[in-house]
């Protein structure tokens, strides 16, 4: 394979697609993170009645016909939905495109769950005869269901994939699209990530047998990361899908660009299966500077991942402190507080959240934190009033889930 030039090695966002809690694309998701605008409220789950989460409110008839819906899945439609605005956002016509050269890398925390509740929920009704079991049921659960099923929707015949990362998903949706640019597999790639958790009843039943289910009489105010009166974490749905390309060919076609990834890593904290580890956050956060070539000084805006849990929160705070507590230019804040846990989403919808900064220097702060836990105490954290700052050249996203993994995200404002 030919040396590539240097633009080439380049990669860049040039279209941005969501479903969030409090808003179906860039423009109104950011105007509700300035705003301070919650997106949580009341929601039925079976067997448990009303409990608290993050449900999207989008048109899933604007890219799926009825009969389309009814045979796919929930975090196919939210992905559809995602991967459409994403490339209308760039102004690419996609029949000009050559649909074989486009990939899907979409990040999830789990799949299939959702569709075998339902299913066993339909059969009980009929003694759990399974002759009334869904002749849908195998294409709906298979792994690579969201991806597979924006394939079908787009005509797009290059390679597809769901990732499965637990809550790093987003961030690791976004890092596979960029790998496989880097690899010339593709020449566009859709990448990110999607939850359809909020369907699952057994998704709030572990996290409430787990005592880390997020309660309050306020439905608003319930998602506190870092405060001291937090109790968990509120279940999201939503997605983010962002389109990539190399920068020779986004600046080909005069495309609109958000910003370049300039770093990222992934690891592994191989010590329990819910609890994380500070050293390995730490390692995960220096793989990712050192692939930018730049040091902690140099980042201006850092996105947590705090998910309002007694034990996550202070580890996270404990690492930031580490890598940048010397370096107090730093802003910080957290998008969970408004939108909950959008899980395999979340560090792509996070991501997204933050880009607009690049363009307008403020910093969308954490809402909800009255009172600050005094183990998770930060150099400039953004506390529930946006900030206005004179300078955002790199922001850093951080994306950490179950079984250990961790993921980090370093973007940079574009410059040739």
């Amino acid at each position: 394979m030919a040396a590539r030039k240097p633009n080439e090695a380049r990669i860049v966002i040039t279209g941005i697609g969501l479903a969030a809690p409090n808003g179906n694309n860039l423009t109104e998701f950011r105007k509700s993170l300035l705003a301070g605008k919650s997106g949580i409220q009341k929601f039925n789950v079976r067997y448990m009645g009303d409990v608290l989460a993050g449900i999207c409110h989008f048109d899933p008839l604007k890219y799926q016909k009825k009969k389309e819906l009814r045979r796919g899945t929930r975090a196919g439609s939210i992905a559809i939905y995602c991967a459409q605005e994403a490339i209308a956002d760039t102004k690419l016509d996609l029949a000009c495109l050559d649909k074989s050269r486009i990939g899907v890398y979409l990040g999830i925390t789990e799949h299939g769950t959702v569709e075998t509740e339902n299913e066993i929920y339909e059969i009980k009704q009929f003694d759990y005869d399974v002759k009334y079991w869904s002749h849908h049921h195998n294409p709906r659960v298979v792994a690579n269901n969201p991806a597979g099923e924006v394939t079908l929707n787009m005509g797009i015949t290059g390679p597809h994939y769901t990732l499965g990362a637990a809550c790093a998903g987003g961030n690791i949706g976004l890092t596979q699209g960029l790998q496989m640019l880097l690899l010339n597999e593709v020449d566009l790639a859709l990448g990110g990530g999607v939850s359809e958790s909020t369907g699952s009843f057994g998704i709030f039943a572990g996290f409430k047998s787990e005592g880390a289910l997020a309660s309050h009489p306020d439905p608003e105010r319930a998602c506190r990361p870092f405060d001291k009166d937090r109790n968990g974490v509120v279940v999201s749905e939503g997605g983010c899908t962002f389109v990539l390309e190399r920068l020779s060919d986004a600046l080909k076609r005069g495309a609109k660009i958000y910003s370049e990834i300039v770093g990222y890593s992934i690891n592994s904290d191989a010590t329990d299966f819910i609890f994380p580890d500070k050293e390995r956050q730490i390692q995960c956060i220096k793989l990712a500077l050192n692939k930018a070539g730049i040091s902690p000084e140099d980042i201006d805006i850092i996105n947590t991942h705090g998910t309002g849990t007694i034990e996550g929160d202070p580890v996270e705070c404990q690492a930031i402190r580490e890598l940048f507590g010397e370096y107090p230019h730093a802003y910080i804040n957290n998008t969970k507080s408004f939108i909950g846990h959008t899980m395999g989403a979340a560090g792509a919808l996070e991501l997204a959240g933050n880009l607009p900064s690049f363009e307008d220097y403020i910093v969308h702060p954490t809402i909800n934190l009255d009172h600050l836990d005094p183990e998770c105490p930060l150099n400039n954290l953004v506390i529930n009033e946006p900030k206005k700052i004179d300078k955002v050249d790199y922001i850093l996203n951080n994306s950490f889930g179950m079984l250990g993994i961790n993921s980090v995200v370093i973007v940079k404002r574009f410059k040739e």
